[in-house]
């Protein structure tokens, strides 16, 4: 089975940097779609960030111009680079993945990690 890993949350004074990264346990057939989601306390699940395999990156309003998504198609992973955080991008930060996880697969599957902490606080 697929399964997504997450690493490099933590704690940061408001102002700092993180960077966050998610490896697919395994490889994809085919990956259309991997990046980054958000849950805060009592909150909806937000984008954050997400890339396609054609190139194309979204970001959420909040994090446009501070954080930054990149990856290595080659080896399933996928880096979110954190910058000048604010006490607001406290949350556990969720990789995400969609595609076909093996050549058998007759359609996309949705993939979830277990969620790494980030609080940023003074």
């Amino acid at each position: 089975q697929v399964q997504l890993v997450e690493s490099g949350g933590g704690m940061v004074q408001p102002g700092g940097s993180l960077r966050l990264s998610c490896a697919a346990s395994g490889s994809f057939f085919s990956v259309n779609q991997m990046g980054w989601y958000r849950q805060a306390p009592g909150k909806q699940r937000e984008l954050v960030a997400l890339s396609t395999r054609n190139g194309h990156t979204n970001y959420g309003i909040s994090v446009k111009g501070r954080f930054a998504i990149s990856g290595d198609s080659a080896q399933n992973t996928v880096f979110l680079q954190m910058n000048s955080l604010k006490v607001e991008d406290t949350a556990v930060y969720y990789c995400y993945a969609q595609g076909l996880p093996d050549i058998t697969s007759l359609h996309e599957s949705t993939f979830w990690g277990q969620g790494t902490q980030v609080i940023v606080s003074s």
